[in-house]
């Protein structure tokens, strides 16, 4: 039986999600899942890197700790493929020791140009997998070959649960670090006053201010928390209308939430790019480009039955865009 070391980040599931489609696909699997920026960031870790004068020096030496665990790691499960997710905390001469005895895949759900070490490693790698188009042509530049592999929905997670829609609009992300997001979000509020709107996500954490999350506006809309996975496919469920508004690093791919809404069964109104108009070419979801549009698309979705739409929206999800299918599609290209 063929082996697959994966190397991730703790965030979200995806690591998980990834071993499930490699052991679906007859590989036996291991995995590796460190923290950013430091690792592991215990509470202890999390307080010293915030009270650090000097963080970079921190992240190095927590390369370094790390470094012999992962690299014994791989020795002892003697993997075909080593796939790793972003991979920050990796050094470059780490994944050259992979690459004697194994193919090395690095599958980015961030922008590289975004991460300065991972611009390190794009030559030492095997193979390159990048979720948004630019980065392709980033890697052209460096002389290096890159493949289009857009990030997927995982079934077992997001999936329908035929609960009340008693929520008219949702949106589920990160707010504090996307002035996009805010200033979406607040026209949406501003529009629709008399609707239902519940935001989740970091908008305004305590460490970023302890006196503007004391003080914070419209706790009734911005509940200002993340949650589970499990807990958003149900809140997903429970929505009428979901947003997806991308973050500014996304130009031409889609961000999880593309495949996680449609796949829950929910409607979902999404900020267009090519890739996107792509997917659903029969108005599966709602497109905008801008502020207008976007209120367009909401008003419509709340007064028509949208159920044909998501329907035919997760269908096309289910068949095409899981992280099997992804997986599958990596090693048709690998091997």
């Amino acid at each position: 039986m063929p082996k697959t070391l994966i190397i991730g980040p703790n965030f979200h599931y995806f690591v998980h999600s990834i071993e499930q489609a490699f052991s679906a696909l007859g590989y036996e699997t291991k995995a590796l899942i460190f923290d950013v920026p430091i690792h592991p960031f215990t509470l202890f870790n999390k307080v010293c890197y915030q009270l650090s004068t000097d963080r970079k020096s921190l992240e190095e030496t927590s390369r370094k700790q790390n470094k012999k665990d992962i690299e014994c790691a791989y020795h002892e499960f003697s993997p075909d493929i080593v796939y790793i997710v972003n991979g920050e905390i990796l050094e470059p001469e780490t994944v050259r020791m992979f690459k004697q005895k194994s193919k090395v895949v690095l599958w980015m759900f961030d922008s590289i140009t975004r991460i300065d070490r991972l611009k390190a490693l794009v030559k030492d790698v095997d193979y390159i997998f990048c979720y948004d188009s630019s980065d392709i042509e980033w890697c052209h530049t460096q002389g290096v070959e890159a493949h289009f592999l857009p990030q997927a929905c995982d079934e077992t997670i997001y999936h329908p649960l035929h609960l009340k829609k008693d929520i008219d609009i949702l949106f589920v992300g990160e707010l504090y670090y996307s002035k996009k997001r805010q200033k979406y979000i607040k026209t949406v509020i501003d529009a629709f006053p008399n609707k239902k709107i519940l935001i989740f996500g970091k908008y305004k954490p305590w460490y970023k201010g302890f006196f503007s999350w004391l003080f914070r506006e419209k706790r009734n809309i911005y509940k200002n928390h993340d949650l589970h996975n499990e807990e958003v496919n149900k809140y997903y469920n429970r929505a009428k209308v979901v947003l997806n508004i991308h973050h500014e690093q996304q130009t031409n791919g889609a961000n999880p939430k593309v495949f996680e809404i449609c796949g829950s069964g929910a409607y979902q109104v999404c900020d267009s790019n090519p890739y996107i108009k792509s997917l659903f070419p029969s108005g599966e979801i709602g497109l905008y480009k801008n502020e207008k549009e976007l209120v367009k698309h909401i008003l419509y979705a709340l007064e028509h039955d949208m159920t044909q739409e998501s329907h035919t929206a997760h269908q096309l999800i289910y068949t095409n865009h899981t992280f099997t299918n992804r997986i599958k599609e990596m090693l048709s290209l690998i091997k």
